[in-house]
This record gives C-alpha cells, structure tokens and sequence, in this order.
C-alpha cells in the first residue's frame, strides 16, 4: 500500500489553483507562511509523513523545508523538488502570471544550483517539472545528458508528468536510457477519482523498477468539501467519511503507487488527509470523466 506525503504547492506561495485557497492563511506575509507551513510540516511529521515534494516554482517552499529541517532537525525524510518553472507570482495571489515554463538547459543549471544551495544534502529526487511531449525536454540530448550526470552524481531522478497525454508521456520516459541503464526512476503524475487514466502507464512503470507518486488526489479541491461535487459528496455520506480523507484513500489502494501527495495548506486540512490511511478503499470507477474533460475544467480552475 502506497504512503502518504505532502506537497507544498499550496504552501510556498499565496495563491494556486486549489479552489478557495484564498481562505487558507490568515496573512500572506513570508514569515506567516513560513509558520504556517512549519505546522503543518509539524503536523505531517506527527503523522508519518516522511516524503515533501517542492518546486523551484513554488514560491518559497524550498526555504520553507529547509528551514523546518534545520530548526527541527529531521534527517529521516525524502524531499523531492523540482526544475522547469520560475516563479513569476512576485508573491501577489492575483498575479496576471504565476509561473513560466523553461524546459531549456540552461534553465535546468541555474535551477539546479537554487534548489542545491536551499536544501543542500536534503535534496535527495529532482525531476523534471510538467514534462510534455510539446516542450520537447524528453528529447534534448543535452538536459538528458545533464540529468543523467545528476543520477551519476547519486541525486535521484525523476519527472512529473500533466495533461491529457500523461500516459504517453510516461511510456517515452520509461524508455529513455543513459550509460546503460533507466535514467529515470522515479515518476509523478495526476491521479485521482476523477481522473484515473494514466493508472495503466504507472503500472508499467512500477514493473519498470520506478517509483510512483500520485498528485492531485483531491483533483485541486474539487473532491474536497469545497468542491461540493455532488456524486462525489453522496458517496462520501454513504461511507461517513470527509471526500478528501476517502478520495486519498482510494489512491492509497493502488497497487502502482508508491506516494500520494497531500496538498494540505492548513493543519486542519492535514489532519482529515491523515485519516485516509485508516479508510477502506471502494470502488469508484464509474466516477471517471474524459481526460479531455478533466484538463479542460482545470484549465479553467482560478488561483486564489
């Protein structure tokens, strides 16, 4: 059975795509973030959680895990991060633009040595952030190259994976060798009661010999109390159960994950995702919509 970890997209930054996010912090200054998501890195701690996925994009979140880890001197976690987007929120929950996509070599060297100089030691995966078949990453010979000197080196390698297309994309990156061997071994990508479809693709990677890490359990709010989804609420009363804490519960059940990702921005958030280890999985498969479907409504998500 798959664990659970926390992601700190929500946590890093004032403002993302997670519906009312807006309601999460009392203030937006740095130093109340930086509170905030020490408790709740606190309250995960507590919990078991020992897997925290980052981003170069996520505002301050990498300087947020570092600084826990220092002031609490954890040393038996993974951190993950990753390279591909800057930051361009200037910290504004309401900015014309969050975040930009650079898939360029020279983007992945000066990302790489920010998240080394944040997190040092502790920076023990690095993937890719959003890899597309469109941005042409999974083809240049030179940031493969890199990459895989970085595996060399004994960081872990990896990709996190969007779109309607994830499972194509997962089956090229499973492919891709570098002196002799996998260069990737670990993959990210959205699965959730929803949106199960790259569920194939992970499997054939989990055979691969990689590890798999589920996002999006909570499809961005929408299968939380927030979202009010109405199929989704019915099947939660019937369980008595919160969506969110059922929603990772079913994630939790699949044989091809390894991690599934909370996106808890409070403590309170947290702690009801906590509750999904102890839920008995069901079965929702009549619950999934097209893929297509499924991007193009969170396409449409705002930030808040």
């Amino acid at each position: 059975m798959a664990v659970l970890g926390l992601g700190l997209a929500a946590l890093g930054r004032p403002g993302y795509m997670t519906l009312q996010h807006q309601h999460d912090f009392a203030s937006i200054e740095p130093e109340a973030m930086q509170a905030q998501a020490h408790q709740v890195l606190d309250a995960a701690y507590s919990g078991g959680i020992r897997h925290f996925d980052v981003a170069r994009s996520y505002g301050r979140a990498e300087a947020f895990v570092r600084s826990w880890l220092t002031s609490r001197g954890r040393e038996d976690v993974v951190v993950s991060s990753k390279w591909g987007y800057r930051y361009t929120g200037d910290w504004q929950p309401n900015a014309a633009v969050h975040e930009v996509k650079d898939h360029s070599l020279a983007h992945l060297e000066k990302q790489l040595a920010e998240s080394k100089a944040i997190l040092g030691e502790a920076l023990r995966i690095y993937q890719i952030h959003s890899a597309t078949l469109e941005s042409g990453v999974l083809a240049d010979r030179a940031v493969l190259e890199r990459l895989a000197a970085l595996r060399d080196e004994g960081t872990a390698v990896g990709l996190s994976v969007t779109g309607p297309r994830q499972a194509e994309i997962i089956d090229t990156a499973i492919a891709i060798e570098r002196g002799g061997r996998r260069l990737f071994d670990w993959v990210q990508a959205t699965w959730n009661v929803l949106e199960p479809s790259a569920g194939p693709a992970l499997a054939r990677a989990k055979a691969r010999g990689l590890h798999v890490i589920a996002k999006e359990g909570v499809a961005n709010g929408r299968l939380t109390i927030r979202g009010q989804h109405p199929a989704w609420m019915e099947v939660a009363r019937a369980q008595n159960a919160a969506p969110d804490a059922l929603a990772l519960a079913v994630a939790l059940a699949q044989p091809f994950l390894d991690v599934v990702l909370s996106g808890a921005a409070t403590v309170k958030q947290l702690r009801s995702n906590l509750v999904a280890a102890s839920l008995q999985p069901i079965d929702v498969s009549g619950l999934a919509i097209p893929p297509d479907e499924y991007w193009s409504q969170r396409s449409r998500l705002a930030w808040t």
